[in-house]
């Protein structure tokens, strides 16, 4: 028996935002690894969304419609995910836009700085790196930075480009004003979707975690991540359980850049479907009210 039978995947990145492949290579790699049902959710945009359906209901696989929005909180970007959200809402589309302006904002502010250490980088470099067109709704981040780094021998790879100018506290970082969890919660509910705190291993401090979950009343939280050892999957679990939340999982797959594939491969953490039928539960549960 395929061993991703009645498994899926709920966090993977396109072309839409800082991912390498279209929404329909992501779902044709999902059904290549025998999974039963793929999430596309790309940073601050659903831009992805409707031609991965498309792909999904052409291949007989479950398409989970997606987003991960970028919040701030503790003196750290939080990453919220939503499943399930209204696509077509305009109240949504209009917040994730003006996220997408800020992120924009960010990244003109951090070229400015690379080039104020000496790095012959421009922002026109930046999307030349693309190999096409941005599209409307697209996002550019930080990993399409990294890969002008590494072409021109700044840094050795993507971790090398992070690790020495594009992570947070790195000479290259900048911070601009970030919405809070919370408010990306409410505006995830607003949207019919279901609200899950993203890789709570990746931040460091378990306590502004649980802080969050007070505060910001997710649906759910990311236990099974590329990034998270099984101490971590122990230490979520519980608090999945204490506060009586969805546990969630998925890769993080952004694809392959300079021959590493960037955080984990596309169904390398998995979910049990139940999990898709139990964030579709609280979404059908808020939009018809």
């Amino acid at each position: 028996m395929n061993q991703h039978q009645g498994r899926c995947d709920l966090h993977t990145h396109s072309q839409a935002s800082d991912g390498m492949q279209s929404p329909t290579d992501n779902v044709k790699l999902a059904k290549q690894k025998g999974l039963s049902a793929v999430a596309l959710t790309d940073h601050d945009t659903v831009a992805g969304v409707a031609e991965a359906r498309q792909a999904g209901q052409l291949l007989d696989i479950e398409v989970v419609a997606g987003v991960e929005i970028s919040t701030r909180a503790g003196g750290k970007e939080i990453h919220v995910l939503g499943y399930e959200v209204d696509v077509d809402d305009e109240r949504f589309l209009q917040r994730l836009r003006g996220l997408r302006e800020a992120r924009e904002e960010r990244n003109h502010r951090m070229i400015a700085k690379l080039q104020e250490l000496g790095l012959d980088i421009t922002w026109q470099e930046v999307l030349d790196e693309l190999g096409r067109p941005l599209e409307p709704d697209e996002s550019v981040g930080r990993p399409h930075m990294a890969d002008v780094l590494v072409k021109k021998g700044y840094a050795a790879d993507m971790r090398d480009a992070f690790d020495q100018y594009l992570a947070e506290g790195k000479p290259g970082f900048v911070s601009v004003p970030r919405v809070a969890p919370k408010d990306a919660c409410v505006w995830i509910r607003e949207a019919g979707g279901a609200a899950v705190i993203a890789h709570p291993g990746i931040y460091g401090n378990d306590e502004l975690v649980r802080q969050i979950i007070m505060d910001a009343k997710p649906d759910g939280i990311e236990v099974f991540h590329s990034d998270h050892g099984p101490e971590e999957e122990q230490r979520y679990l519980e608090l999945a359980r204490e506060f009586d939340l969805i546990v969630t999982g998925g890769s993080d797959y952004h694809g392959e850049r300079q021959g590493v594939v960037f955080h984990g491969d596309l169904g390398s953490k998995t979910v049990a479907m139940e999990v898709v039928e139990q964030l579709r539960a609280v979404s059908s549960m808020r939009k018809s009210k």
